[in-house]
């Protein structure tokens, strides 16, 4: 049998794909994996613009590829988004409670080194344009319609948070679950307005801040979250 038919019918094979120059940018980090490739172009795209504000156009032409690998890849614009997400989203997940249990067994738990634990893998994102891409990228999905965020936003995070929330009780168990959560929410809220570059920082406080020196940003957010979650409680 001819080895390009397959039951009779012609088997199509993928289309091809102009390799990409070395110092092009948005080229996968030590890949030349060309899936790998388009996610890492189209989660540039996806920060910069939105969900609603990208095509698979844009995205096939950054990435030297054609639109109809991205399809064949990934079969939509939001097949596209789920995993450019979610490839950030679990990694930052899975270290979040690999952390945590880190810290259940080494001692009793406090909240300065359950901030610590919570925070570091995203702010570690800043290191790469790509890490920072997927942050700002994570602090636009809450203006995403929810019909794309939801989902995404909890497969991603809501099983290593909730395990947070139990830490934080653990730690502090004269809050209530209720105020658990408000306070684990605004800590989320406060960690992706100062990671994802916004640079207001920078105009307010010129040459008083350096919102670039991570080790400075992170000392600064945990000391002003964990004092947050001690806080007495309000009831």
């Amino acid at each position: 049998m001819d080895n390009q038919t397959l039951n009779g019918r012609r088997r199509v094979p993928p289309p091809r794909v102009k390799p990409v120059p070395k110092n092009k940018p948005g080229r996968p980090e030590g890949s030349s994996n060309v899936r790998e490739q388009i996610i890492d172009a189209a989660e540039l795209i996806f920060a910069d613009h939105g969900y609603a504000g990208t095509t698979l156009r844009e995205v096939a032409a950054f990435a030297e590829v054609t639109q109809a690998l991205i399809n064949y890849y990934f079969g939509s614009k939001y097949g596209l988004f789920e995993e450019v997400f979610l490839r950030r989203g679990r990694i930052i997940s899975e270290e979040r409670a690999s952390r945590l249990q880190a810290l259940k067994q080494s001692g009793p738990l406090d909240a300065k080194h359950i901030v610590h634990a919570f925070l570091s893998p995203t702010l570690a994102l800043r290191q790469t344009p790509g890490g920072r891409a997927f942050i700002r990228l994570q602090a636009r999905l809450h203006t995403e319609p929810p019909e794309i965020s939801y989902r995404l936003r909890n497969e991603a995070y809501d099983t290593s948070t909730k395990a947070y929330v139990a830490a934080f009780l653990e730690a502090q168990p004269y809050l209530t679950e209720r105020e658990a959560y408000w306070r684990v929410t605004f800590m989320i809220g406060a960690y992706m307005y100062a990671f994802s570059d916004t640079h207001r920082l920078e105009q307010l406080a010129a040459g008083v801040c350096n919102p670039a020196d991570s080790e400075e940003l992170l000392s600064q957010i945990t000391a002003f979250v964990a004092a947050g979650l001690q806080a007495p409680s309000p009831e």
